[in-house]
């Protein structure tokens, strides 16, 4: 019967040298390695029957090999795939953490708003991979830069509160000029519901005589964003 000679049918310590995927990395640079051997060296090992990397592509393809997808996935999540314990998992939940904290860390220098995609952009890392509704405000001053990124509310799948009360308060105590509302559609939907365009007309009206101008309210989603002032819903 002819060898298997399947380098993924073997433990990893049968691999060449230079295919095990921490040796890879040393002798080739961590850009040669795929996603699954990046996360095999996340987890370590494997299980008797398949190896870490086979492992990794497993979960990988329950996710259809997105890594945004897998970054929502929780640790118990993770550890419905056999060979997963709460170790592994939480390797991995933190690996993809502190990856969407570095993007956050590239547009701390960047915080004087020019357009929507620069609000966006700085709140990728605030709400990216949500499987919940949340709610924040960027209060500005008068040269549009950022004073302030202040989460307003934590809801659910669906929705989230936003209080005016508590918005304009912070607002006055930051000596803000400018707002500008965001909140996440998990579902990916782009489109503002009857409440999303009634209380921003709500706000738009209190921040008038408050002379606190709200400047725009982006609807975010992982894909993709709505801006009222780019649509002409202000």
């Amino acid at each position: 019967m002819p060898e298997n000679t399947n380098p993924y049918k073997l433990k990893i310590l049968d691999w060449a040298k230079e295919d095990r995927p921490r040796e890879k990395l040393l002798l080739k640079g961590k850009g040669s390695l795929s996603d699954a051997e990046l996360i095999a060296i996340l987890i370590g090992s494997g299980t008797a029957s398949l190896s870490a990397v086979e492992l990794s592509k497993q979960i990988l393809s329950q996710v259809d090999n997105n890594l945004n997808e897998l970054a929502r996935l929780s640790v118990k999540d993770l550890m419905k795939f056999k060979g997963i314990g709460e170790a592994k998992a939480i390797s991995i939940v933190s690996a993809l953490e502190l990856g969407r904290r570095r993007k956050g860390s590239v547009h701390l220098k960047k915080q004087q708003i020019t357009s929507s995609k620069d609000v966006y952009e700085l709140m990728h890392p605030e709400l990216q991979d949500k499987d919940h509704e949340e709610f924040w405000v960027l209060f500005l001053n008068k040269a549009n830069k950022v004073i302030k990124k202040f989460p307003v509310s934590i809801g659910g799948v669906s929705g989230t509160v936003a209080d005016p009360k508590i918005i304009f308060k912070t607002g006055l105590e930051n000596l803000a000029s400018g707002i500008i509302l965001v909140h996440n559609h998990p579902s990916g939907n782009l489109q503002p519901s009857e409440a999303d365009i009634n209380l921003t007309k709500k706000l738009k009206d209190s921040g008038t005589l408050l002379e606190i101008n709200i400047l725009d309210h982006i609807i975010f989603t992982d894909n993709g964003y709505l801006s009222f002032a780019d649509e002409g819903l202000l």
